[in-house]
């Protein structure tokens, strides 16, 4: 028999309804296996005593979506009474007195907090190494070496795998669901830009940041999404339209789509195990009965130079808040020190490495004399990357099949410390997706030489997540990829 922990959240939502289990224990079981998995370092801020008054609240009736269902949040939400970090020391000691708008819609539908998960500080990173917490490990191994989760929400996808909870909310900005998901053999999804509110969610890049769902299945990422999709007052970039019934468009059909390769994708060095499933996924598609045709998407080169503009040029003028006066952390003054030297020092020991990395990259591309040079010109190639994705919906294609990642998990500690450069690569499959504001997916659907996990990449039309989701559904199903890490937490 399943254990509690281990089901999805489609299997605990009817065995609930129907009377078979409760959600006290539905939750014991996820909490006492959040106790046992330290050592993957993937809640960062545990709330046993919140989870299971919620947990008794959802036995006692309601009639939410998600009513009684486990779930971890990225710590770059905001959550009330709860510590809320983003993985900074600068934030350290923060607790808001509000709920962002995607956990409070979680909650209404009757979800319980298992806690905060582990990410890369202000979800900059790619193998969650950046953070204060320390390093989230993946469950998967190769032999004794230790593997990333992926990042920036590499501890949504940890706790996932792990089965510490049922799902879990990641962000995306240039990857941070997908890959994460794709690292850890889960699947994960980023929303349209738009579709879920970003009210309440740390910001790091305003204009590619988006929440969205991490977990078993794609049913189950159907079903999350319904919950935490919607118009939001608060969000000047929530987008009024009505959500549909995501886990209602789960056929299965996929006969008559048409799918795209984009021929710009087969990068020079593409490891053989991820070159060999993305031509098993574009067979698994056309056995499904879609139509699938070569594409190009010309500007897909320039997408992450002009992301690493972007994103570190936002980044810059986001966290530009973090300056000791408010909340959060302030360092120890000198005597004589005044407001300035109050700034420099709380920012220089209150962020770490990458963020201040980041910082001074996005500073320079925005000062006087170089903004035309590398701000202006990065807007204007991201302006045709999201053509590229119109012309190519526009000749009929549904969605676009593409490899999520450039390899499986790498070690702990062979990339972020020794070349951020080679880490940014780890984006170069995802952040088209963001770039153009588009939905993308992550479904598992094989495994390397080694028995990693590796994952491919459905991109879809703005707003059709349903579609999209159908799509992968009918991968997922053909993939049959069912195989888990084997336990040594």
């Amino acid at each position: 028999m399943t254990a509690l922990n281990e089901m999805t959240i489609a299997a605990a939502r009817d065995a609930l309804g129907r009377g078979e289990i409760t959600s006290v224990e539905l939750t014991e079981a996820c909490l006492a296996a959040v106790e046992g998995a330290d050592a993957l370092g993937a809640f960062v801020h545990k709330t046993p005593d919140r989870a299971l008054e919620q947990a008794r609240a959802a036995d006692a009736g309601g009639a939410g979506a998600l009513r009684g269902i486990p779930l971890g949040i990225k710590d770059l939400f905001c959550t009330s009474g709860v510590a809320s970090q983003a993985a900074s020391r600068i934030l350290e000691g923060f607790r808001p007195a509000y709920e962002s708008t995607v956990t409070r819609k979680l909650w209404e539908a009757g979800a319980v907090m298992l806690g905060k998960l582990n990410m890369d500080e202000f979800a900059m990173g790619s193998s969650t190494e950046t953070g204060v917490y320390g390093a989230t490990v993946n469950p998967w191994r190769a032999g004794d070496t230790a593997l990333t989760a992926g990042g920036s929400s590499g501890g949504s996808a940890a706790a996932v795998a792990a089965d510490l909870c049922l799902g879990a909310m990641g962000t995306d900005t240039g990857g941070s669901i997908r890959q994460p998901a794709a690292l850890t053999g889960i699947t994960g999804m980023k929303p349209t830009y738009g579709r879920c509110s970003r009210w309440g969610i740390v910001a790091f890049a305003s204009s590619l940041d988006q929440a969205g769902p991490m977990a078993r299945d794609v049913r189950d990422c159907a079903i999350l999404l319904g919950a935490m999709a919607g118009h939001d007052p608060l969000d000047s970039t929530s987008v009024d339209m009505a959500v549909p019934d995501f886990e209602a468009a789960l056929t299965g059909d996929i006969r008559g789509k048409t799918i795209g390769i984009p021929r710009e994708y087969r990068v020079d060095g593409m490891p053989e195990a991820i070159d060999a499933l993305w031509s098993r996924g574009r067979e698994m598609l056309a056995d499904a009965g879609a139509r699938v045709v070569d594409v190009s998407l010309p500007h897909t080169a320039h997408a992450l130079p002009a992301y690493y503009v972007i994103a570190p040029a936002e980044a810059s003028s986001n966290l530009a808040r973090y300056d000791g006066v408010r909340y959060g952390r302030r360092a120890a003054l000198d005597q004589g020190d005044g407001i300035t030297e109050m700034y420099e020092k709380t920012r220089a020991e209150g962020f770490g490495p990458e963020v201040r990395r980041r910082i001074m990259i996005g500073t320079y591309v925005l000062s006087a004399g170089f903004y035309d040079a590398y701000y202006n010109r990065a807007r204007r190639v991201r302006t045709l990357i999201k053509r590229d994705f119109e012309e190519v919906f526009a000749q009929g294609v549904d969605a676009i099949l593409t490899p999520t990642t450039p390899s499986a998990a790498f070690p702990l500690g062979s990339v972020a410390h020794a070349d951020p450069v080679e880490m940014y690569l780890n984006d170069v499959f995802t952040v088209t997706v963001n770039l153009a504001g588009l939905p993308g997916i992550s479904v598992p659907a094989g495994q390397d030489a080694a028995g990693l996990p590796l994952g491919l990449q459905l991109i879809g039309r703005p707003f059709e997540e349903g579609d999209l989701l159908n799509t992968a559904y009918a991968l997922e199903r053909a993939a049959g990829f069912v195989a888990k890490p084997a336990r040594w937490w």
